[in-house]
């Protein structure tokens, strides 16, 4: 599998992140390794809150909130998926599939034996990471499900996401900085589009985020349908809290909430909320709010 390392200068000088960079080798599952940077803050000791990012973000995503973490006594670690941020990136869009992201993510989360979980995830930080706690839910004490779903291809994405998908496999340049901006209520700065888009230094490096959009399970027979239903049933039988805070401008995600809300034990009685004035990058426009309301669900659910 060959794979692109994006130069160190790249991420040099952005704004709000200057996080120590750390880095470990995943199985790339044919036979070789691929390096995955990972931001870890905080004191190694402490609880945990493992913040993960989708499509077509970065761990910058989380900058404003690692800060609020750590400040509250947190260990704050944020890695960057396999094709993203300072990760390495393999060439070929065939060499991405939802399964070896699992698995590559799975590798990365054993090497770190982390227990007693927070985990923040959103897009597909959430298809992944769902998929992680289904299979590790002794790792975990508590999630927060922001702006994602874990699909099935039982019951149709909507108009909104087949729109997004076809706009991701036709637009001639794939700018992830406008991507970004686009999906947010406040808007980013100019300085804040360059820096989601640092990772690409041009279109090669952009297989990962060209990809994911058609890895979405959106059919019953999808590869990984049967998986994400194998996780399902063990999500259903979870009492670990679950909360679900939502953008009130996302409109892919407009009314997935409810599914988690009604499917998860740990989910019941919880402080749900819908976000106003936050799009599907809700932690550009309400990072902060965001991690507030995580660190008052951390302390409601010792």
């Amino acid at each position: 599998m060959k794979y692109l390392r994006t130069a160190d200068t790249r991420f040099q000088n952005l704004k709000d992140y200057d996080f120590e960079p750390h880095y470990l080798w995943v199985d790339n599952t044919v036979g070789g390794s691929l390096r995955l940077h990972y931001v870890d803050e905080g004191p190694s000791d402490a609880a945990p809150v493992l913040m993960m990012h989708g499509e077509p973000s970065w761990s910058y995503l989380y900058r404003h909130m690692i800060p609020i973490f750590t400040n509250a006594g947190y260990r704050a670690i944020a890695p960057d998926l396999i094709g993203f941020g300072r990760s390495d990136k393999p060439t070929e869009r065939s060499d991405y599939t939802y399964e070896r992201h699992v698995a590559w993510m799975t590798s990365w989360l054993g090497q770190m034996d982390l227990t007693g979980i927070t985990l923040v995830c959103q897009d597909w930080g959430g298809l992944i990471g769902l998929r992680l706690v289904a299979a590790m839910p002794d790792r975990f004490a508590r999630v927060v499900v922001a702006n994602t779903a874990l699909p099935t291809g039982d019951q149709p994405m909507g108009p909104a996401f087949a729109k997004w998908r076809d706009y991701s496999q036709t637009t001639p340049e794939f700018n992830a900085g406008r991507i970004v901006y686009g999906g947010t209520s406040q808007k980013i700065s100019d300085d804040e589009v360059a820096a989601y888009n640092a990772p690409y230094p041009d279109e090669s490096y952009q297989a990962g985020a060209r990809q994911f959009p058609v890895l979405v399970p959106d059919a019953p027979d999808n590869p990984s349908s049967e998986a994400n239903r194998a996780a399902w049933a063990v999500l259903k039988t979870l009492e670990t809290p679950f909360l679900t805070l939502f953008g009130a401008d996302d409109k892919i995600m407009a009314g997935v909430e409810k599914a988690f809300q009604k499917l998860i034990p740990g989910a019941a009685g919880q402080k749900h909320a819908i976000l106003p004035d936050a799009g599907h990058f809700l932690q550009e426009d309400v990072g902060p709010d965001l991690a507030k309301r995580t660190l008052a669900f951390m302390k409601d659910t010792p």
